[in-house]
């Protein structure tokens, strides 16, 4: 991965996956000190975002230029989103929150910045730059789960969580999306591969974020 592509956009965004490893969100799911609330607000908040990331894979489905790549894309839809959905809604229940009731919660203000930040990607950006500022969404989540997965969790709950994204199945999404990445860098012109770089790192930056938002409870500033 050095002299790929994707190595090339790692390595740009290495202080930020420092800082994600160390955020006290992901350090409670390794010690199992995580606040049930707190997780329960993430879990809730995720299932809305995974709702606009399937959009924002359909998106991308649509404009990939050849049928193998649509493809992948639609199998990512159905493979990746029902299985993180199925995680979910057990988790919900564990936690004793009705997943028609967290259906409807209002987006946490990071998470509608964070999918409005995906959609306009997919959608209004070129191909490559979706796929650019997809790419974290697979990417950190399989390299947190793996260090995750290294600490252990002392909560089942929180260890299903850490199996789910660490797990080969998850993986083989990954390293589809990892592959395209590299082809699609090859002999991109030096100011399309700044963009992507651009997206790239803005979306690991919501990553980061997201935790935040999850360990913060965050809310909007002003009530309705």
């Amino acid at each position: 991965m050095t002299d790929s592509f994707t190595g090339e956009l790692w390595r740009g965004v290495t202080g930020i996956y420092e800082a994600i490893l160390s955020h006290p969100f992901l350090a409670g799911l390794a010690d199992g000190t995580l606040p049930d609330e707190t997780f329960a607000f993430y879990v809730v908040q995720d299932s809305l975002y995974l709702r606009q990331y399937g959009h924002t894979l359909a998106a991308i489905a649509s404009r990939a230029p050849d049928a193998s790549e649509t493809e992948m894309f639609a199998r990512h839809f159905i493979g990746v989103v029902a299985v993180e959905q199925q995680l979910h809604d057990e988790l919900l229940g564990e936690l004793g929150i009705d997943p028609a009731a967290a259906d409807g919660a209002e987006m946490a203000p990071t998470t509608l910045a964070f999918t409005s930040h995906l959609l306009a990607a997919a959608r209004g950006g070129s191909y490559a730059e979706a796929i650019a500022a997809v790419l974290p969404a697979y990417w950190i989540y399989w390299e947190v789960g793996k260090e995750l997965r290294r600490r252990g969790s002392p909560d089942p709950r929180f260890q299903r969580w850490i199996d789910t994204y660490s797990g080969a199945d998850y993986g083989e999404y990954v390293q589809e999306v990892l592959d395209l990445t590299n082809r699609l860098g090859r002999g991109l012109a030096e100011a399309e591969r700044a963009r992507l770089h651009w997206y790239f790192r803005a979306s690991s930056r919501y990553e980061w974020m997201f935790w935040d938002m999850g360990y913060r409870m965050e809310s909007w500033p002003v009530p309705v």
